[in-house]
């Protein structure tokens, strides 16, 4: 049995990851399963509230409860995604990946994976737009990833939001796929050198070779 494809979309917040992935799992060539990180931490925040409801009895630093839980919700996260492969399911990875600590893990876990290495391109600008036109993101989030996310030299495909919508963008991707190229982009990137806060701004492309 064939491991299933990971189909990794590489963006920012608000770039439209999450809408062409809809639009991915609508057609029917190819049946996708979308896992966004965002419903892992939700479903999590929803279980402690449910099950604690109590106000707690001291406060702690919200980068105190990153720290303590962050990491574990990562690494399943990550174990969901690899399962669900390994059984032969096409995986649409909803994620981002602002730091190099995490990258490492993420090429660790996936590296021998087919990957489909996605660049989910925007502007800053249209980012910055489509933030305040939402309302539920944190004005300034996009543009803070920006330079981290936005990092790599080389994709396997880009698709630009701005000058299609989500549904030209699914169907360049699943053209892609059915085209039966070969996608090695992702093989190719090499480990990040981890600064004492995680992110390290100078070594940021990571293409071994």
């Amino acid at each position: 049995m064939k491991q299933g494809i990971l189909v990794f979309l590489n963006g920012t917040s608000s770039s439209g990851k999450t809408s062409i992935s809809t639009e991915l799992i609508k057609q029917k060539e190819i049946p996708f399963y979308h896992l966004s990180i965002d419903d892992f931490f939700n479903n999590y925040n929803d279980f402690i509230n449910n099950k604690f409801p109590d106000e707690p009895t001291r406060e702690i630093d919200h980068q105190v409860v990153s720290q303590i839980v962050d990491d574990s919700i990562f690494s399943v996260y990550h174990s969901t995604i690899k399962l669900l492969s390994e059984f032969g399911f096409n995986v649409i990875v909803d994620t981002v990946i602002d730091n190099d600590k995490r990258f490492n893990e993420f090429l660790d876990q996936f590296f021998d994976q087919p990957t489909v290495f996605i660049g989910v391109i925007c502007s800053k600008e249209e980012l910055i737009r489509r933030e305040q036109t939402r309302g539920d993101r944190k004005i300034g989030l996009a543009a803070s990833q920006f330079s981290k996310v936005y990092c790599f030299d080389e994709y396997d495909l880009e698709v630009n939001t701005e000058e299609m919508n989500s549904l030209e963008c699914a169907e360049k991707i699943l053209s892609f796929i059915k085209s039966n190229k070969e996608y090695s982009v992702f093989k190719k990137l090499s480990k990040r050198n981890v600064s004492v806060w995680g992110y390290h701004p100078s070594g940021c492309r990571g293409i071994s070779g």
